[in-house]
C-alpha cells in the first residue's frame, strides 16, 4: 500500500519481505547465493499427507524440525524425533498457515547477526553477532520472549567465527533483497554456517536482539533510527 501511494518507509520492500516470510522460497534464495542451508521439504493442507509423512520419516535424519512456513517469533515450531512426533508437530503447524516445513535438525551453537546498510563506510554493515543459548532443544518463543535462554554479545565465538557469521549475514541478507536492515538467524557447525532465515524487520523492543547488538558496537538507538529513517527518506 505503501508503495502504491508511493510513502517511504524504513526496512525491506514488500516483495522482498514476502520472500524473506516464506521460508521454503527463501531457502532457495539462500542456495543461490551458495549459502549452507538445512534439507528441507514443504508440506501443504492438499497434499497426500499419509504419504508425505512416510515418506520423511524413511528419508530424512531425525530429529527435524517443523515449522509453519510462513510465520514468525518461533510460533508453530517443534522438533520430531520420531514418526508420531512428526504428525502431531505437522498438525501443529499447520494451525498457523496452510503450508509448512519440514527440514533437518542441525546441530550446532545457534547465533544471529544484524546488519545496517549504508553504515560506518560499508555497503552493508554487520553489527556483533550474538550467541543464543536456549535452556532447551530450540530459540522457541518462550525462549525469545520470556527469558528462557541466554543471549550473549559479545558472543564466545573466535575471531573466524565472527567473520564466518557477519560475511553470512551480509550474504543473505543481499540474497533476498533486503534493504535498511536485517538480521539472518543461523547455526554454526564444522562444516560451516547453516541459515535458518532471516527476519526483514527484526524487533526493536527491549527484549529484541538487534538492539542488544547496537548496544554492543557503541551505536546510540536514536542513531540507527536517525539513519534508517535518513535511508527511506532518500529512497536508498
Amino acid at each position: 500500500l505503501l508503495d502504491c501511494l508511493h510513502v517511504p518507509y524504513t526496512g525491506s520492500g514488500s516483495f522482498a519481505s514476502a520472500v524473506g516470510m516464506n521460508k521454503p522460497i527463501a531457502k532457495d534464495y539462500f542456495k543461490k547465493a551458495g549459502l549452507k542451508t538445512a534439507r528441507h521439504i514443504s508440506l501443504s493442507v492438499t497434499s497426500d499427507l499419509d504419504k508425505d509423512l512416510v515418506s520423511i520419516f524413511r528419508t530424512f535424519n531425525f530429529p527435524v524440525v517443523v515449522k509453519p512456513a510462513g510465520s514468525g517469533s518461533s510460533l508453530g515450531v517443534s522438533i520430531a524425533r520420531s514418526f508420531e512426533a512428526l504428525k502431531g508437530a505437522v498438525a501443529k503447524a499447520f494451525g498457523y498457515g496452510p503450508k509448512v516445513m519440514v527440514e533437518e535438525h542441525v546441530k550446532g551453537r545457534e547465533a544471529t547477526c544484524g546488519v545496517v546498510d549504508g553504515f560506518r563506510g560499508k555497503d552493508t554493515y554487520a553489527l556483533f553477532p550474538i550467541e543464543i543459548v536456549p535452556e532447551g532443544d530450540s530459540f522457541d518463543y518462550d525462549a525469545k520472549y520470556r527469558g528462557k535462554s541466554k543471549e550473549l554479545c559479545p558472543s564466545t565465538f573466535s575471531p573466524e567465527e565472527k567473520k564466518l557469521i557477519e560475511e553470512t549475514a551480509i550474504a543473505a541478507h543481499k540474497a533476498v533483497g533486503l534493504r535498511h536492515y536485517s538480521r539472518t538467524d543461523m547455526i554454526l557447525t564444522p562444516r560451516g554456517a547453516f541459515v535458518l532465515e532471516v527476519n526483514t524487520l527484526p524487533g526493536l523492543t527491549a527484549e529484541s536482539l538487534l538492539p542488544k547488538a547496537l548496544h554492543a558496537g557503541g551505536i546510540p538507538f536514536p542513531d540507527f533510527l536517525d539513519h534508517v529513517i535518513q535511508l527511506a527518506l532518500t529512497n536508498k
